[in-house]
């Protein structure tokens, strides 16, 4: 068994039920430190999270802590958009989707690092 890959899984496991975006994570471990190409990343997050999400879900709706009439209309819209992020994401190549993810995730860091700085 893999170790780093196991730790890779429990943290995006983690962050990911946690509603925090952990395919980050996941997908940073396998661009960086497997050399899977970023469409095949993308792709392999996707599947990981299909149990996750499913279970994050089931615990969360036990605990009543989603609001159902919020969700559907964002679902339906994400189902939408989920459509047209495939096609694009093949259209536009794995080499760009890379660096729309690394340039986002460089603007989320630099959001968070100044709201940080706002709240003291």
């Amino acid at each position: 068994m893999n170790i780093s890959a196991l730790i890779a899984g429990l943290l995006s496991g983690i962050i990911g039920a946690m509603g925090l975006g952990g395919g980050a994570v996941l997908i940073i471990y396998l661009a960086v430190f497997t050399s899977t190409q970023q469409l095949a990343a993308q792709g392999i997050n996707l599947i990981f999270f299909v149990p996750i999400g499913t279970l994050a879900v089931l615990i969360y709706a036990k605990q009543h802590q989603i609001r159902w009439q919020t969700v559907l209309p964002l679902a339906c819209g994400g189902i939408i958009g989920a459509f047209i992020g495939i096609f694009l994401a093949d259209f536009i190549g794995g080499q760009l989707t890379a660096k729309i993810f690394g340039g986002f995730l460089i603007i989320l860091g630099i959001k968070e690092m100044l709201t940080v700085v706002k709240r003291k």
